[in-house]
């Protein structure tokens, strides 16, 4: 793990083959510890997932620019519209300009479009895209765990899935990666702020996602999780189907 501020503890870690989880600490007055991590595919043409809230730009942009210059950037992607996930978004597209942002077709069409300094990718169910030696996938989620617009990247070559808001783990001190048990860590969260949508989807997109076999979970919140991925996205449906 490398350290690329340390008023803010902004660090950076590689979860997977070329795939760099760039986490910040904070402390959110009266709840205690968490995270907000973004995710970096150093290739050919680098794809960041989430972009992190607009005021936390200077950390994030700090944090890219120790794995690769900023304005090699070629893809912004996001799961769907919310500040912490694509927040500075239109900073990363001045700062790289030969970048688009990637996202969902709702997102596109009732957001992106608009909200974007520059026309988004909108990307299919489905569609895949190279990166180079990675190939990304993307896949609709709608409402899971919130959001008409949401969705989730798979990496093929490295079996990672960008799990954006599932499994959210509370804390600020925990590790980049981790093969401990995260899903009881995440439905003690959840209890706490249930901001599930509690879609009647939600036990056959989270199959969806299982059938991917992903042996890393790349979590927005929290550490990223190794292990049998289908297993555990199996569970959290389980979890979800109970009262």
């Amino acid at each position: 793990m490398t350290i690329t501020n340390k008023q803010s503890g902004t660090n950076v870690h590689e979860v997977a083959d070329g795939i760099y989880r760039i986490n910040t600490p904070i402390v959110i007055p009266g709840a205690g510890g968490f995270s907000f991590n973004q995710y970096l595919i150093a290739d050919d043409e680098p794809l960041l997932f989430h972009t992190g809230p607009r005021k936390m730009f200077p950390l994030v942009r700090e944090a890219v620019a120790a794995v690769l210059p900023v304005d090699r950037l070629r893809h912004i992607a996001f799961s769907h519209v919310e500040a912490d996930e694509c927040g500075s978004l239109n900073d990363w597209l001045a700062v790289a300009p030969g970048s688009t942002p990637l996202c969902s077709r709702v997102a596109a069409l009732v957001s992106i479009a608009d909200l974007a300094d520059r026309p988004p990718r909108a990307i299919a169910d489905g569609e895949r895209l190279s990166l180079g030696r990675h190939v990304v996938r993307w896949l609709d989620a709608p409402h899971l765990p919130h959001g008409w617009d949401c969705g989730f990247l798979t990496e093929e070559t490295t079996s990672t899935l960008l799990c954006g808001d599932l499994l959210t783990q509370g804390g600020a001190d925990l590790p980049p990666v981790t093969r401990s048990d995260i899903l009881a860590t995440s439905e003690a969260f959840r209890r706490e702020m249930d901001y599930f949508s509690h879609t009647k989807q939600a036990e056959a997109l989270l199959e969806k996602l299982a059938s991917t076999h992903p042996t890393t979970l790349a979590c927005m919140h929290g550490s990223a999780w190794q292990g049998q991925g289908a297993q555990l996205l199996r569970a959290l449906a389980e979890a979800l189907a109970r009262p």
